[in-house]
């Protein structure tokens, strides 16, 4: 995410003011934003009897079980689902985003980053189980489709604030932010290899990336959520084992350190460093800040983007599919985030000091030191596949919310265009007014999210203690919609 702050002033040029005016509403939004996360987390957390801790193992069942077959042949695997969100959320934000909170904020953002993403798995819980719950079947495809759009509508009844939600998750999602991924590709690739220099002159190097990413992209979103999930099941554990496998690496060869490193992260995190402006920004520490808002942006708990994956699965229980995707967040922050941090932090803290805040190189330059030079190219196609992995989930959260405003064929093929447009726009330019642009969208749709969520509690409740009551007379969950009369009124498909 992008945090801009800019001075507003009549010399500045038209495009300046508007980016001006962009950031003046962005910032503040999200410095209020962060907190209502945390709060909706923290009620989710206590009203549903901390369910991620009380079904965590669950959780771990329910998602290993669901690689077969869906009992519907039109339908995808909650598996599949599972990765379709993972692949959004695991991009650049794990590698440079949690350098930067620790390069900033100190060891002790680490802390917040996991206690943020433990709050968080609750409301990923409550969001996706909605989803589950007001999903539709698609009468072209025949695969399902929801999200909070399709909840706000049956839930509360408001289609035009449903639109205003897809509205902004498809200019944020389906276009900025895939235009985001593909310049981090080409800068990677840049930075490494130093193509550019040895083989083309001006932008001929960023053309031919975009070129090549956009002919690799087209192929995956032309083929819908059923490609888009069978290539995310392929790439997303593979990409997401590959760093872990390198972290365990590192621990391993610096066992000894890891107990001082643990110390450091916990007792940095209750250090006093103000953090300076912003909501309560001189009250608190940046290492809680920082950790916060790391954890808030990578994990996306919460912000109404990863239900439109999980509304695709084929499950017998809605709650199935929140358990899932809480498991997500997990896997996000407390695993591959903290991949990150034991790079960093178990290297040289000469290392950290020569970065100079930039997050890419530190974590590159932390890597190089673990391994060899070899680390720079090992973390360019880790990034590569982040990168990548994360425009084809980006494009899939997308496409549903555009089905919601017309479920048209030919809109559906002028989105589709216009996205790879911006994933070829992104990877040859960069306009730090389109990223900005993209973080208000994502900041109106989430307080939409967060805002509907907690008036639809009663509605998550039912769910978790539906499924609850049913784990515990030794069934296998099953939810009827037949048994909740009152639900009847509300949902419009005839799917439970």
């Amino acid at each position: 995410m992008y945090n801009k702050e800019l001075a507003c002033s009549a010399q500045e040029s038209f495009l300046s003011s508007i980016h001006c005016v962009v950031n003046s509403v962005s910032s503040p939004l999200w410095d209020w934003l962060v907190w209502i996360l945390i709060g909706v987390g923290l009620f989710f957390t206590m009203s549903t009897g901390f369910v991620q801790l009380r079904l965590f193992g669950r959780s771990i069942k329910e998602m290993t079980g669901s690689r077969q077959n869906p009992s519907d042949p039109h339908g995808i695997t909650a598996f599949q689902a599972f990765v379709v969100g993972l692949a959004s959320r695991v991009g650049t934000g794990n590698i440079a985003g949690v350098a930067i909170a620790i390069t900033t904020g100190g060891p002790g953002a680490v802390f917040w980053m996991w206690l943020t993403a433990l709050i968080g798995m609750s409301s990923a819980f409550a969001e996706s189980s909605l989803a589950q719950l007001f999903k539709i079947r698609d009468k072209n495809t025949g695969l399902f489709r929801g999200g909070p759009a399709y909840y706000i509508e049956q839930g509360l009844g408001q289609k035009w604030l449903g639109v205003v939600f897809s509205i902004s998750l498809v200019l944020c999602f389906g276009l900025v932010y895939n235009a985001i991924q593909a310049n981090m590709i080409g800068v990677s690739i840049q930075s490494v290899t130093h193509l550019d220099e040895m083989a083309w002159k001006g932008q001929n190097f960023h053309h031919i990336v975009a070129v090549v990413l956009t002919l690799l992209v087209a192929p995956i979103i032309f083929g819908g959520l059923k490609r888009i999930s069978l290539v995310a099941e392929g790439m997303v554990p593979v990409m997401a084992g590959l760093y872990l496998l390198m972290a365990i690496w590192v621990m391993l060869t610096h066992l000894s350190t890891i107990p001082a490193m643990l110390q450091l992260i916990f007792t940095d995190a209750f250090t006093f460093k103000a953090a300076g402006g912003g909501l309560l920004g001189g009250l608190i520490s940046q290492a809680m800040m920082l950790g916060i808002k790391r954890g808030l942006y990578s994990n996306e708990a919460g912000q109404g983007s990863a239900p439109n994956a999980a509304a695709a699965a084929d499950v017998k229980h809605p709650a199935s599919q929140g358990l899932i995707q809480m498991l997500g967040v997990f896997v996000d922050t407390i695993i591959v985030c903290s991949c990150t941090a034991f790079i960093i932090l178990l290297a040289d803290p000469a290392v950290l000091a020569a970065a100079k805040g930039n997050g890419m190189m530190l974590t590159q330059s932390a890597l190089v030191h673990h391994v060899g030079e070899w680390g720079r190219y090992f973390l360019m196609a880790v990034l590569l596949l982040f990168c990548f992995s994360t425009i084809i989930g980006n494009y899939a959260y997308a496409e549903s919310n555009v089905q919601f405003i017309a479920n048209n064929k030919i809109v559906l093929l002028i989105f589709r265009l216009l996205a790879l447009g911006f994933v070829y726009f992104g990877a040859v330019s960069q306009s730090d007014l389109v990223w900005d642009s993209g973080d208000l969208m994502m900041g109106i749709m989430a307080l939409i999210n967060l805002v509907v969520i907690a008036l639809l509690y009663k509605l998550v409740l039912l769910l978790a203690k539906d499924y609850t009551v049913k784990l515990k007379l030794g069934k296998d969950p099953e939810f009827k919609l037949s048994e909740h009369p009152v639900l009847k009124r509300k949902i419009k498909n005839n799917i439970w």
